[in-house]
């Protein structure tokens, strides 16, 4: 699919819409051009975006290693809903992966995408049927065939890899 990352994003929401979890996950490698089409759709249409290592960090910070793994899904819920925006921008997203935290960080998006939609830039890879994150063997290595969610790729250069945005079953 032609188009710069962001136009496939927008098209992308569209679809989401239609969707339960209204998920769309912006997936490529560092340096794709996520955070820039998110910073461009964030200022662009008002929606905020969320830099999610930065802002979970600091809300975990006090909280004892049991309570973050316990807390953690609440406390981003909050901090999604405390935007008061039909879309809320995922930055950044790493920490969600951390063993400690003990999370599955695509149901963790699917959730919050129930009454919000979620656009979030996923660190990994897609390959038109199963969503990763990581090289297999890597202790945080996630694997989701056929994720419930529209994914759009990005490559270097922001450009599609083409693959449709596609909507996952569940």
């Amino acid at each position: 699919m032609a188009g710069s990352l962001y136009d496939r994003i927008l098209r992308a929401l569209d679809t989401a819409s239609e969707s339960y979890h209204r998920l769309v996950l912006a997936v490529g490698a560092a340096g794709s051009g996520k955070t820039e089409a998110l910073i461009e759709l964030a200022g662009e249409n008002g929606w905020p975006r969320l830099n999610v290592n930065l802002e979970l960090s600091e809300q975990l910070l006090e909280l004892t290693q049991k309570q973050r793994a316990v807390r953690v899904a609440a406390i981003l819920g909050d901090m999604v809903r405390a935007r008061i925006s039909d879309v809320v921008m995922l930055d950044n997203i790493e920490m969600l992966f951390a063993i400690n935290l003990a999370q599955d960080p695509l149901r963790l998006l699917q959730g919050l995408a129930r009454n919000t939609t979620i656009v979030a830039a996923w660190p990994g890879h897609f390959d038109g049927n199963a969503l990763t994150y990581a090289e297999p063997g890597h202790p945080e290595a996630r694997r989701y065939l056929a994720p419930p969610a529209v994914v759009v790729m990005a490559d270097d250069r922001g450009q599609s890899h083409g693959v449709e945005p596609r909507r996952g079953t569940a």
